[in-house]
């Protein structure tokens, strides 16, 4: 039975020191559902017997069949803890009930973005890592995702009981393998030494790192184990604690500590940490497994485990699952560490809210975040839109940071295009329900204060994926999400039947909707893209149309990968062309872009909105610019942000600045549809070198101007030998000794390029890191279980864009793929010549 009423949460909810919201992280098959599994049985919501295996947050039929989670579930519980834990909490507290608003999000890269929207609305995250495997490519992508958004990670290391029954590791080997895998974490975790979080690093004996089984449903925190020696020793907690980890033996014939691990007469001493804590758990394994009837019995006696008559008569596993359960409940290691180390939305807040916020720190909404001020005005972020069973709704998924939400009040809906003062992707209207998250199921709530997620009724069809709702008529928007994965992969649908063509139209709104980071869009062909992170989310995302969003037979072409345009040297010549009206000239040139300056610019180290001397300086100092051509940098394109330059390097010209604007439209324009194949360029850096204009402003306006920039633009990159950047998968497939040759054989055939290969020490496995081509990655996985007979597990994430060999303009692969480009996207298969652009003196 569920031990808790909505109307607990709801009064919790005005306690915000005591509300926690977290979410559950990880590589993919870490183990986050069945461990969040733990929680939610002691919460009363599933049986205790089926935590583990039941998965319960994994509400999708396909995510219980594919046994991944896909999409991000949030579920909220409400706890009591001991009072004797209470005096460890170092935030201030009113009694000792908990609301724990717990995200469990997917693992796997393809579904990073979701990720990315748990994140936004959480202020910690439990990390969890497989003991055997370590940590993983996407527990590293994801553990920075949650450190840039200023969230306090703790750790548990998970599947410890893979270490005993598989490997059989010893005592002190298994010691050494727990404290690399929290020493890899650290290292991750201090490249961000935000000074505002405070100590963020995860220590064992500080109780921020636990161990556990959760398939078996035990796990434990050195402070459970500190509570049972400080009585029997007498010690202070917290003192014995320090001693459970680290170089600390204890002698148990002299009844000292020692920090050496021999006694004065030479003998060896074992870690305190392996004859305290491993000890009792290696013993009650062996007894079990090797069904030592007797002295289990023992010591089940001396542990104070009761047994039922039913429990009783079980053994081996099945009855190592129950003992292990009541001797360490994972579920109490969880909510400890969780209540006492991570911060309540009080806490969190007041450090959160200069990231958060766009506007300034001293307005009524800013400090109604700082404060978490259920007074202020109501400034609700929606982090994603989560499909109701009402086909094609959807609730607003987010997190009040200030104010109350309730039925019926009248708010402004501010899209991510939306700026103060103006009108623009601006809805005002009042809000239908609010709801409760509740994993499976949802319960209606009379409203919400600061501090906790909600879901929201009535807003899907003003917003499409996220956004801001506020009261403030003075409010700026909260900061709009950044995803560590962008959609490369792309596929052409369509409808099986002519008439069904409005309903796929349809469907494809809502499924832009349903996933953060999927794009949908029609080309100028008129062909229906989806784009996805890769293989699998388009795979999931094209289910999801056919069977909820569209509902009608669909049909999909090849996928697709889409490409980069950019230039390999500069310009042999300068380009130059005239307007149409043949009174003003343009001469252009232009120069590759160095790749690292391409990343910063991506990465937002280097933005068009940083203030203009300090970034000329950067650029002068760290990429070895001109300081008056850094100065003189009109804009960054595509979109005003991406990573190609226009800069004006014209000495004494009259007029110029009235051409400004036309230039730069003309910019935009080109930097989104390159010369070759109509692809976004990168890593170009366009100088206008001179210009020619009429005296009189009619004969030089956005007319003449645009498509004569527009043409010198291609002339000079025409004339700077162009080429194809290419999308590149970073790989990292995990697999053992036997297996390598079969990997190896894959990747040679699909133009891969190992990077590094490792043994993961203290197991059979062993990691390899290769580059694959996003293009030669479609049915990768299934090629590489073929030829490793399914031993080899692999998980691919976007790195980077790699100039592809040859010139498009000569015949070749290159050639061939611009060929294919073209003709998909309906235009003429032949690239244009020069003569188009350029003109003559």
């Amino acid at each position: 039975m569920v031990n808790f009423t909505v109307d607990q949460i709801r009064a919790l909810m005005d306690r915000v020191s005591n509300v926690r919201n977290m979410s559950v992280i990880a590589h993919v098959d870490h183990g986050k559902s069945t461990l969040t599994d733990s929680l939610v049985s002691r919460a009363g919501i599933i049986a205790s017997s089926k935590a583990g295996e039941a998965r319960y947050t994994d509400s999708r039929k396909d995510e219980q069949e594919r046994c991944i989670t896909i999409k991000s579930t949030a579920i909220s519980m409400y706890f009591e803890l001991n009072e004797e834990n209470l005096h460890d909490i170092k935030q201030e507290i009113y009694g000792n009930e908990f609301l724990i608003n717990l995200i469990d999000s997917p693992g796997h890269v393809d579904f990073s973005s979701e990720v990315t929207a748990a994140l936004r609305v959480t202020d910690g995250a439990l990390v969890v890592v497989d003991c055997v495997e370590g940590v993983c490519v996407q527990t590293e992508t994801v553990l920075r995702q949650a450190l840039a958004e200023r969230i306090k990670p703790v750790v548990i290391i998970n599947k410890v009981d893979r270490a005993l029954l598989e490997l059989q590791l010893p005592k002190e080997d298994l010691y050494t393998a727990f404290q690399r895998t929290i020493e890899s974490v650290n290292v991750i975790i201090s490249t961000y030494n935000d000074k505002s979080l405070g100590e963020i690093q995860v220590y064992p004996e500080k109780g921020t790192v636990a161990f556990g089984s959760g398939l078996h449903g035990w796990g434990f925190t050195l402070r459970q184990f500190a509570r049972r020696y400080s009585k029997k020793f007498g010690v202070d907690q917290d003192k014995m604690m320090q001693k459970l980890w680290g170089e600390n033996y204890f002698n148990p014939v002299t009844k000292k500590w020692s920090t050496k691990p021999f006694t004065p007469e030479g003998k060896p001493l074992e870690r305190a940490f392996c004859s305290l804590v491993l000890d009792p758990i290696f013993k009650l394994f062996d007894a079990i497994m090797n069904f030592k009837k007797d002295t289990v019995d023992m010591m089940l006696e001396k542990l104070e485990i009761k047994l039922n008559n039913e429990e009783k008569e079980k053994d081996g596993k099945s009855l190592l699952k129950i003992v292990m359960r009541k001797f360490l409940p994972a579920a109490d290691a969880l909510l400890e560490m969780i209540v006492i180390h991570l911060p309540s939305p009080l806490t969190a807040q007041k450090y959160r809210a200069e990231m958060l916020y766009e506007g300034p720190a001293d307005d009524e909404c800013a400090i109604g975040i700082r404060n978490c001020d259920p007074n202020a005005p109501l400034m609700l972020y929606v982090s994603k839109m989560v499909p109701t069973s009402d086909k094609g709704r959807f609730y607003a998924f987010g997190r009040v940071f200030s104010g109350t939400v309730r039925p019926s009040l009248k708010v402004r809906i501010q899209g991510p295009d939306y700026q103060p003062g103006k009108k623009d992707d601006l809805t005002i209207k009042p809000i239908q329900r609010t709801v409760l998250m509740m994993g499976r199921y949802i319960e209606p709530i009379d409203d919400c204060p600061a501090g906790n997620i909600i879901g929201i009724v009535g807003v899907d069809q003003y917003l499409l994926k996220s956004g801001t709702i506020t009261t403030s008529e003075i409010a700026h928007n909260l900061k709009v999400m950044k995803f560590s994965v962008s959609p490369v992969v792309q596929v052409a649908v369509d409808v099986k039947n002519a008439n069904d063509l409005p309903k796929l139209v349809e469907g494809l709104k809502r499924l832009s909707k349903s996933d953060p980071c999927v794009q949908c869009c029609t080309s100028e062909s008129g062909e229906h893209i989806v784009s996805g992170v890769g293989e699998l989310h388009l795979e999931i995302c094209l289910k999801d149309l056919e069977e909820d969003h569209a509902q009608v037979p669909i049909k999909t072409g090849d996928p697709v990968v889409s490409y980069r345009e950019t230039v390999q040297s500069e310009s042999s010549v300068t380009a130059l062309s005239k307007s149409p009206n043949k009174h003003n000239r343009l001469y252009m040139k232009a120069f590759p872009m160095n790749e690292e300056l391409s990343a910063s610019i991506e990465s937002g180290k280097i933005t068009p909105h940083d203030e203009f001397k300090a970034r000329a300086r950067v650029l002068a100092d760290e990429f070895g610019w001109d300081i008056t051509d850094a100065r003189k940098i009109w804009c960054f394109g595509p979109d005003s942000v991406g990573p190609n330059l226009l800069v004006d390097v014209t000495k004494g010209v009259q007029y110029i600045n009235e051409i400004k604007d036309s230039c730069v439209a003309a910019f935009q324009w080109t930097s989104k549809e390159g010369v070759c194949a109509e692809e976004n360029m990168r890593s170009c850096r366009l100088n206008i070198i001179d210009v020619v204009l009429h005296s009189d402003s009619i004969h030089r306006g956005g007319g003449q101007i645009i498509p004569t920039c527009r043409r010198v633009i291609y002339a000079a990159c025409l004339t700077a030998n162009p080429g194809i950047l290419e999308p590149v998968y970073l790989v990292e497939i995990q697999c053992p000794d036997q297996a390598l040759g079969g990997v190896y054989n894959v990747l040679n055939k699909r133009r891969g390029n190992v990077i590094l290969e490792e043994q993961r020490l203290g197991t059979p496995l062993y990691n390899v890191k290769a580059y694959l081509p996003v293009n030669e990655s479609f049915g990768f996985t299934a090629d590489l279980r073929s030829n490793t007979g399914g031993q080899a597990f692999p998980q691919t994430i976007f790195s980077h864009w790699q100039l592809m060999n040859g010139s498009p303009l000569e015949p070749g692969k290159v050639s061939d793929i611009v060929k294919a480009i073209r003709k998909r996207k309906g235009l003429s298969e032949e690239i244009p010549t020069l003569d188009r652009y350029m003109d003559k003196l």
